[in-house]
């Protein structure tokens, strides 16, 4: 055995495991009208599934603690008038959720802790700017409140959710839909996929295209891009004769691939998830029943085949938990969220070690949920790497934490037109003040009452039901 083979055998024996089918999500309505998307989206605390509620967009949000069927009745995260095309959780606060829609909006959402008694209606915030339909959501990897959103008018707007503000417009760079999305590590540059064929590398701030390939895959089936830990960019797409294919490029040097292999002949798009940490790349393609795996290295050839995990359903589609949501005591490094027609079950990727002790080469550093950078620090040119965390002893959810929207208000900054030239001129203004502090001061309390009726209610529900089947 070589010793390129000896060192990558930690990962030759990595294999799924689907969790047991009373810890699936079942009977959950899946909508069948946004195969373009990646349908649901993961992190530490909840599982969301966009779902089909009658002809709106709405998505479901399921706490990762509790499995099993889901009511009928549960309450969606419902406020779009067309259907919900795309949802990412933010990284730094694991309560809020950007929705985007066939209606042309994205809303952002704060999500409670406690499960509510009715559908969550009202978004934190509506972000309006595009004129088509917007399916791509992407937050910056290291700067607060900083949202991409990419849309059916070929524009990439970025946006400071805080504010309500659009930080920065792309609007001539992409002749046609766009296809996918993806900021390297310290959200510094772009990497883009276009219906034009083109794999573009772009730095937002200056607004231009740093790098391009044209045809990087021959086929006219949509491509996908991400970038690994060592700046290259790893591809999916299609050969001129409809065969699956993957490449690994250097931005530096788009002339030639660094590795360029065939895969298979299936119409899916396969879809790459990439875990920095180990430099794996996981490819699910939409409509397939298995998850190929690979490792990205520094040596020929570079894209090494690792193993295959095979099932008998297809999946309609993928979501992929973060480093820091995985059960480090199972030495797990990768778990998905396979969706079915009706329900979603967890599948589990780990290493089989013999020890107990905290695998260290398993579990580097990884990015945590604090944000290295404001939005206006990234926007004035400013990088960061992710503030990593350790996962030896495992990790523990931050509190509940919520998202402040503040709207600029131009008032606030203009210089005041004249003297005042009465003292009641002067009383109106401060006694209008104070009442609307009292007014936002009850609206507060009002607020904290209902959540904690609404706790109550539900913990009272949940012991009725305790009672229940103890008399059964």
């Amino acid at each position: 055995m070589s010793r390129r083979v000896v060192r990558q055998s930690k990962f030759r024996h990595v294999f799924g495991q689907a969790a047991k089918a009373d810890q699936a999500y079942e009977d959950i309505r899946v909508s069948k009208v946004t195969w373009d998307s990646s349908f649901c989206a993961v992190n530490p605390k909840f599982l969301a599934i966009i779902v089909e509620a009658g002809g709106g967009g709405a998505f479901i949000v399921l706490p990762l603690a509790k499995t099993g069927r889901v009511d009928k009745n549960y309450p969606l995260v419902t406020g779009h008038t067309a259907p919900v095309l795309d949802i990412d959780w933010c990284p730094h606060n694991d309560n809020v959720i950007a929705s985007a829609s066939d209606d042309t909006t994205i809303m952002v959402w704060q999500i409670p802790d406690y499960t509510p008694m009715r559908n969550i209606t009202e978004p934190i915030i509506t972000l309006e700017g595009h004129s088509k339909r917007v399916g791509i959501l992407s937050w910056h990897p290291t700067a607060r409140n900083v949202l991409l959103t990419a849309g059916g008018d070929n524009v990439i707007i970025i946006w400071n959710v805080g504010t309500g503000e659009v930080l920065l417009s792309l609007d001539d760079m992409h002749p046609d839909v766009i296809h996918s999305v993806c900021w390297n590590s310290n959200g510094s540059l772009l990497a883009t996929t276009c219906k034009d064929k083109t794999l573009r590398i772009i730095d937002p701030r200056k607004g231009q295209v740093v790098a391009e390939r044209f045809a990087a895959h021959e086929g006219m089936r949509p491509m996908r891009a991400v970038f690994t830990r060592q700046g290259h960019i790893f591809t999916t797409g299609f050969t001129r004769m409809s065969q699956r294919e993957l490449g690994l490029w250097d931005p530096n040097n788009f002339e030639e691939p660094v590795a360029l292999q065939e895969m298979d002949t299936s119409n899916g798009v396969l879809l790459p998830f990439y875990d920095p940490d180990s430099s794996i790349v996981y490819l699910c393609g939409k409509g397939d029943s298995s998850i190929r795996y690979f490792e990205i290295t520094d040596e020929p050839p570079f894209v090494h085949y690792l193993n295959t995990f095979s099932s008998k359903e297809p999946q309609r589609g993928m979501g992929f938990m973060p480093k820091r949501g995985l059960d480090v005591s199972k030495c797990e490094i990768a778990r998905f969220y396979k969706l079915h027609e009706r329900k979603c079950e967890p599948i589990i990727m780990t290493v089989p070690r013999k020890s107990d002790l905290f695998q260290d080469d398993l579990y580097p550093d990884t990015p945590g949920p604090e944000p290295a950078l404001e939005a206006d620090e990234w926007l004035s040119g400013q990088d960061a790497e992710p503030v990593l965390i350790s996962l030896r002893d495992g990790y523990v959810p931050p509190k509940h934490r919520e998202l402040r929207v503040t709207k600029r208000n131009i008032l606030d900054v203009r210089p005041p037109s004249g003297p005042r030239h009465s003292q009641s001129a002067s009383d109106a203004p401060l006694s209008q003040q104070h009442t609307l502090e009292t007014l936002l001061e009850e609206i507060k309390a009002l607020r904290e009452r209902v959540q904690a009726q609404e706790q109550r209610i539900t913990a009272l529900e949940n012991m009725l039901c305790e009672l229940v089947d103890g008399t059964d």
